[in-house]
């Protein structure tokens, strides 16, 4: 059968059309670019992935970028207050690098356990600690995310070093992130801190420039540290929690019904994703321990009594809001 001249014409202008409106309707789509340090295998990323983009997908377009490809590790922040990005994946202490009441969610041996993590986030207590950060950064935090237990891993063996108490860590080159809450609580540890970017850790543990690094066990895994270093000692020195953090602006620029949609979406990303990071924390002994690794469990109470007197008697503590550190005890077991 011939199409007509006029038919193929008709045809192919429809076709442009269509292929019109849908361009038009993608860049009509909000665009959420989320810069991260993380892999795309951390159960943080594939909550993001798989659970947040599709629950948006009808009104944003979601672009993760991981591995710090994008923007550094530390940058993010300032880069959503300039409006160079739209969303990362933000922690207590790089917050307190502004803020310096946020510590108290990053000292050790404050938050309990994941189910604590989200009664702190929800309660009526966080509520100036985010008005602040939407207020002077212009970020706006919309659920957290459990990242673990952080335990001490180390490269040396442990008939070369086995650690009891904080006193073990004396000297030991500890890599923290770099801000002044990391490295506050390496020294906390009894450790000596070394401010390094995680895209920088395996290469350094490999060398000998750092001895050890802290993580949670899935973090290890995941980065693959297991073939540089011989030990954890599982101090569980801090229940380690981020936050999935949106541009105040974007936020604003949306529908009711489209922030809803988005705070939803975040909360079950990180819902998944919590859940993901506590089964896989339970399983991974065992696979370190095939892997060649010691792991066990040090003097905790030493390491806590330590701890919480180093940050009772800083500057830190001294910038904790009166009653919040109660108010948050007082949430927990």
């Amino acid at each position: 059968m011939t199409i007509s001249l006029t038919r193929r014409v008709l045809l192919g202008a429809s076709a442009s059309l269509a292929l019109l409106g849908t361009s038009a309707m993608a860049q009509d789509k909000i665009q959420l670019r989320l810069s991260s340090v993380s892999s795309e295998t951390d159960q943080r990323s594939v909550a993001m992935t798989e659970v947040f983009g599709p629950a948006v997908s009808d009104f944003a377009s979601f672009e993760p970028h991981w591995n710090g490809t994008l923007f550094g590790q530390g940058t993010e922040l300032e880069a959503i207050a300039s409006g160079d990005l739209e969303m990362s994946i933000t922690s207590a202490q790089e917050l307190a690098t502004f803020f310096p009441e946020w510590s108290i969610f990053a000292a050790g041996y404050v938050l309990q356990d994941a189910d604590h993590q989200v009664a702190v986030f929800n309660d009526a207590l966080m509520d100036p600690f985010k008005k602040t950060v939407e207020d002077e950064l212009g970020v706006r935090l919309l659920a957290p995310m459990y990242l673990g237990r952080r335990q001490v891993n180390l490269r040396q063996s442990r008939a070369e070093l086995d650690v009891k108490t904080p006193d073990d860590l004396s000297g030991v080159n500890l890599r923290m992130p770099g801000s002044d809450a990391w490295q506050f609580l390496g020294r906390a540890l009894g450790a000596n801190p070394t401010p390094m970017a995680f895209t920088e850790v395996y290469t350094a543990l490999q060398t000998g420039a750092v001895d050890g690094q802290d993580n949670p066990l899935p973090t290890v895994v995941d980065a693959k540290f297991y073939e540089v270093t011989k030990q954890i000692a599982l101090t569980s020195h801090l229940v380690d929690w981020n936050f999935i953090a949106l541009s105040s602006e974007v936020y604003n620029s949306m529908t009711p019904e489209q922030q809803e949609a988005v705070t939803a979406a975040a909360v079950a990303a990180a819902d998944s994703g919590r859940a993901a990071q506590l089964a896989k924390e339970e399983e991974l002994v065992a696979f370190l321990q095939d892997k060649g690794l010691d792991v066990y469990e040090p003097d905790v109470a030493a390491f806590r009594s330590h701890v919480q007197e180093a940050y009772l008697g800083s500057e830190f503590a001294a910038s904790w809001p009166e009653g919040t550190l109660e108010a948050i005890n007082a949430l927990g077991k």
